[in-house]
């Protein structure tokens, strides 16, 4: 029933959220890329995007075509791979910011090496930060890594609050300086605390500076003060204390996909759509 050229092209504009940019995604002029859409809103018989002067969005029926078009196309790609006996093979490097593997993503990948045994995939854990260097270098082909809202890159898995973590017990007394637990410079989490200590006026001092999460973890468990984690990550022998201990707000951070360019698209989109499909929390 729906053409899967123009699903593609309708989950680039959602993702890209501007047609412009989807059209330079897809190699395609931006009156195409709008024809096409209108070509699915036909199909579907429901408007799906919605346009004004400053921003595309979808609608409530084009959010649920955005689901059912990455199902279409990953079944696609598995009929087309089953019957033309070509499974993907080679070689793909993926990148993980570390505090990431707290969620569902190492079973991702588990079932994601089961269904393609011939591909050898590569997994990096690092930083943010030095995971997009690597990607933008040419040196690894697909990162999942968290980044400052609304930068409008990648491909959006989702949402998620950034909120202070610490023991039950803890506590700071007035006038003290808040303890603050984080990775090494740079670090958005890091950066993200600083600047809002900062902006409401109070002091601070680095009493654990690690490369990675299991250091933060340890180092919060141990008392040291308190880190910053989006709020799905929280272990469960940890707390939020953002309401308790009068700390400023943080914001908020995108769990994000990136991809190079030159890497080769069957298994960047096959992965990309495994983490796409599945819940992370």
């Amino acid at each position: 029933m729906f053409d899967p050229a123009l699903l593609r092209t309708f989950l680039a504009v959602a993702e890209t959220k501007n047609f412009t940019r989807a059209a330079a995604q897809l190699g395609l002029s931006q009156p195409t890329v709008s024809q096409q859409i209108r070509r699915l809103e036909e199909a579907a018989g429901r408007w799906l995007v919605v346009r004004d002067t400053r921003a595309v969005r979808l609608t409530d029926n084009g959010d649920a075509m955005a689901g059912f078009a990455r199902t279409i196309l990953a079944a696609h790609a598995s009929a087309e791979s089953y019957f033309t006996g070509s499974a993907m093979s080679g070689r793909l490097r993926f990148g993980a910011a570390d505090d990431l593997a707290m969620t569902q993503l190492p079973r991702i990948l588990r079932h994601f090496r089961q269904g393609n045994p011939q591909l050898n995939l590569e997994l990096t854990v690092n930083q943010s930060g030095p995971l997009y260097r690597r990607l933008k270098a040419g040196a690894i082909d697909l990162i999942f890594i968290k980044m400052h809202p609304g930068q409008n890159e990648g491909k959006l898995v989702r949402t998620d609050s950034m909120v202070w973590v610490g023991l039950e017990r803890t506590t700071i007394e007035p006038g003290q300086p808040v303890p603050l637990i984080a990775y090494q410079d740079p670090s958005l989490s890091r950066q993200l605390a600083i600047d809002a200590l900062e902006a409401a006026g109070r002091t601070w001092r680095i009493t654990c500076s690690t490369r990675e999460v299991n250091g933060v973890l340890a180092a919060v468990r141990a008392g040291l003060g308190v880190a910053v984690f989006p709020r799905s990550l929280i272990p469960s022998d940890l707390v939020m204390l953002s309401n308790r201990l009068e700390l400023p707000t943080l914001g908020g951070v995108d769990f994000t996909l990136l991809a190079n360019p030159l890497a080769a698209a069957g298994p960047v989109e096959a992965l990309s759509s495994a983490i796409m499909d599945r819940s992370l929390a």
